[in-house]
């Protein structure tokens, strides 16, 4: 019952964070206005920028920064999660779910330093730069006006937390109904999870994390009279997904940013959407097969990402932090103590990356990370100065916000 205790709770304070957190900085912090003028009305060409109801652009804004497919992504996300939720209650009455992962593990063998590597490895559900991208990349370019911001953006978010939360269960509860390991042995309880997270090395790469959550997924969902095997099929089919998502999401988010930087080079014969696409495709194309015919080249910069990711969400911040601090007054705190906080986090966990990588001779990551250790930093000086270049021009009424 202790999982299921944990799903009513944080399912509670994401609806109470909600009506009162969200509401409360989208009326007194952002002052949202239905009256504004936004891109989408503004530059509409039936394309990239088009007016789209709230309910739709929520469903295609969440199923990017959840990865839960790009055509049929919402439907899959609500059966997927519907089922799990259902997996939870029943195994939890049925008496078969516990939670049996320890509580907490501040030095798991071989594993990086809790601080900092904490703030970059959690991210979906809390704080991603990959969200901001999708936010500013296209969301931006299709939502009606200022108030559907906070049912799309800060409403899609708290999904994710749903969806965090269910992963959580099921690699902390669900894996502990049964685990087969590559002997065959069954085990359940703690050998279970313990089987599986023996050491931070026997639980590192993509494909391990994504077979616990798999795992405990099936396990629960087979409390619902699905037979394993199907349940098993259910649960591998919305984690396959998510890479379709992530790759259509990020190749036409790429698609704007190549546009948009040939543009500022004055070379506009390379802005075109089929160009700019081809582009984003053809280098990812290259960047997946550099390694051979397994298309896995890719999963060489996996190791990247964490780091990548948060400088992305701190960026975010320290814009946010500076359109506020031209609105007078201190709102920019909202925005600006978080922004600090993550900046210096991840300069931090990039430093010892650095060090880690250096000791490899990997020279590939070598580079790679010193390049996004020099734009984290050039990040802070360049948002530093601007914010402080800044005159407030004074505070504005506040707007109601759509319920």
């Amino acid at each position: 019952m202790d999982a299921l205790l944990i799903m009513i709770v944080t399912f509670a304070g994401f609806l109470g964070a909600y009506q009162l957190y969200g509401k409360y900085v989208g009326r007194r912090i952002f002052m949202l206005s239905r009256t504004a003028p936004v891109p989408a009305v503004e530059l509409e060409d039936g394309i990239d920028y088009v007016p789209t109801p709230k309910e739709v652009i929520f469903g295609h804004h969440y199923a990017s920064i959840a990865g839960t497919g790009p055509i049929v992504g919402p439907a899959i996300a609500v059966i997927a999660l519907a089922l799990l939720v259902l997996g939870v209650v029943a195994s939890a009455f049925g008496g078969e779910l516990h939670v049996v992962a320890p509580a907490f593990n501040a030095t798991p063998e071989q594993a990086p330093p809790l601080w900092p590597f904490l703030f970059i490895t959690i991210a979906c559900g809390a704080i991603s730069g990959f969200h901001s991208l999708v936010s500013s990349g296209t969301t931006s370019k299709q939502v009606r006006n200022e108030e559907d911001a906070l049912f799309v953006g800060y409403g899609s978010m708290l999904m994710e937390g749903v969806l965090s939360t269910l992963v959580v269960i099921a690699t902390c509860a669900g894996i502990g109904m049964g685990y087969a390991t590559k002997g065959g042995e069954l085990l359940t309880g703690l050998p279970a999870w313990t089987a599986h997270y023996a050491s931070w090395a026997s639980a590192a790469g993509l494909a391990s994390k994504v077979g616990a959550f798999v795992t405990g997924s099936a396990n629960m969902i087979q409390s619902l009279g699905i037979p394993h095997g199907i349940a098993l099929v259910i649960m591998g089919v919305f984690v396959a997904s998510f890479a379709g998502t992530t790759m259509d999401t990020a190749t036409r988010i790429q698609r704007y940013v190549i546009a948009e930087l040939f543009g500022d080079l004055k070379m506009d014969f390379l802005t075109g959407r089929f160009t700019a696409t081809f582009i984003a495709v053809g280098t990812a194309a290259v960047l997946a097969f550099m390694s051979g015919a397994s298309g896995r080249g890719a999963l060489k910069l996996w190791p990247l990402f964490g780091a990548t990711n948060q400088t992305l969400a701190a960026l975010a911040l320290i814009v946010g932090s500076v359109y506020l601090r031209s609105r007078g007054g201190l709102k920019w705190l909202v925005t600006g103590i978080p922004a600090v906080f993550m900046i210096v986090m991840t300069v931090w966990a990039l430093v010892l990356n650095q060090f880690k990588f250096v000791s490899q001779e990997n020279l590939i990551l070598e580079v790679l990370n010193f390049v996004i250790l020099v734009v984290a930093l050039w990040i802070a000086v360049e948002g530093l100065i601007r914010f402080l270049r800044i005159t407030p021009t004074g505070t504005d009424t506040p707007e109601t916000v759509a319920t």
